[in-house]
């Protein structure tokens, strides 16, 4: 996978934000280099995030959000502030604009604060430093209002002229030290092996899968692999038992497509731990042990009740698709009862989820962990409990606890719900 193919739930999510006109636009295409967002001095230009997928050094893959301007007014208005303060919910890193012209007030404390409150990183940037100056004939009034702008926000503000260049080598250096450090946080299932272990990847090739490619997960994964120097082994689960038994030692685990989980588990030997794509995904994602407690609300499903299948992206379906066929089945199956089973797909939640028994999940392989984690926030607070593909169809199947005994928090949640151990 080259650096341009880097999924959007790969990179960094980078929202810029302030008032209209602020040169919101500006500081992207400085950023990347590129005219890639428009410019106008028309207030409003930008109607509706933005997603500039790019590679900016030294950080690496990102994609920078352009939003709307915050000081929108109208009807109109209001539902595109409404859009742009959803981008809060999926960025890593927020940065604030400021026209050096205009200045910082009440309305970028306010902001500030909305910022703070969901624990993301901010930078203070403050823009046209070069039209200030030409106003004022001197430097000395430029630094007088980046005083006044740290004084005001708290922050020191990086000054740059986005329209210039000016300072933005400065600004790319603090958005590298602003995101989060840590060389495993794109870490699949890499933390779980050493370099020259074994892992056998179950790809079932039917005709659900892409032609000519592997699906995502499967493409991440083997890719997570090969990063920690370890050798992946990919076979089809008619081909499993053939592999294993031609491999001259034992693999360190072997991982598969979910619906494939019980030839899986019927042609591993039980020494090698089994686990699945979407298990992984769960994890690396999500919040693997609350999804791992979610799974207690499927006994305690009733007649009548309600139940979400949510998807991040939409696709074509198929005659015996996933989500609208297997999961509903394997449900009633389960449980024996008559479920109102609906389903949504994309970037956010139906409004209401209180009226919901339960929320089943996909692997979000296309969003971002701060995006999943967000959703699983929104079920908590509806009091929904939440489980994903792969943790429900491990426990519909039978393969728990099997399917997550490497993962320790996993197993804890398991083994403190009455009921489950």
């Amino acid at each position: 996978m080259s650096l341009n193919d880097t999924p959007r739930g790969e990179r960094w999510h980078i929202a810029v934000f302030g008032r209209r006109n602020a040169g919101k636009s500006s500081v992207i295409n400085a950023l990347g280099g590129q005219e890639t967002s428009i410019v106008s001095p028309v207030s409003g230009t930008t109607t509706d995030p933005v997603y500039q997928p790019m590679e900016l050094l030294p950080v690496g893959p990102v994609v920078l959000i352009d939003t709307a301007g915050l000081d929108d007014f109208g009807d109109l208005g209001q539902l595109r502030i409404h859009k742009t303060l959803r981008i809060l919910n999926k960025a890593d890193l927020a940065l604030l604009v400021v026209d050096a012209a205009c200045g910082a007030g009440e309305f970028e404390q306010e902001l500030l604060r909305t910022i703070a409150a969901r624990e993301i990183p901010v930078i203070v940037i403050l823009n046209k430093m070069d039209l200030l100056a030409a106003a004022q004939g001197d430097q000395e009034g430029t630094r007088s209002e980046a005083a006044r702008v740290e004084a005001l926000l708290g922050r020191k503000p990086i000054p740059v002229s986005a329209a210039a260049g000016h300072g933005i080598n400065e600004l790319k250096t603090a958005i590298a030290t602003a995101l989060p450090r840590g060389e495993d946080r794109f870490r699949i299932v890499g933390d779980l092996l050493s370099p020259g272990d074994l892992a056998v990847l179950v790809v079932p090739i039917d005709k659900a899968a892409p032609k000519g490619r592997l699906i995502l997960p499967q493409q991440q994964t083997i890719r997570d692999i090969m990063e920690c120097d370890a050798v992946a082994v990919v076979t089809k689960e008619q081909e499993l038992g053939h592999t294993l038994a031609s491999l001259r030692r034992k693999p360190k685990l072997v991982i598969t497509d979910s619906q494939a989980f019980l030839k899986a588990q019927a042609d591993t030997p039980k020494d090698v731990p089994l686990t699945s794509f979407s298990i992984l995904f769960a994890r690396y994602k999500g919040d693997l042990p609350r999804l791992v407690r979610g799974v207690r609300a499927i006994s305690g499903l009733r007649d009548g009740d309600r139940v979400l299948i949510a998807e991040a992206c939409t696709h074509h379906r198929q005659s015996d698709d996933i989500a609208t066929v297997k999961i509903p089945r394997w449900l009633r199956e389960k449980t024996g009862r008559r479920l109102q089973i609906e389903h949504a797909s994309g970037s956010e939640f139906p409004p209401g989820l209180e009226q919901y028994s339960l929320i089943i999940h996909c692997g979000a392989c296309i969003l971002n962990r701060r995006a999943m984690l967000h959703r699983m926030e929104e079920a908590a607070n509806a009091g929904v409990p939440i489980v994903n593909y792969g943790v429900f169809i491990a426990y519909v199947q039978g393969i728990f606890p099997r399917a997550i005994e490497m993962f320790p928090s996993a197993m804890l949640a398991w083994e403190d719900e009455p009921g489950f151990g």
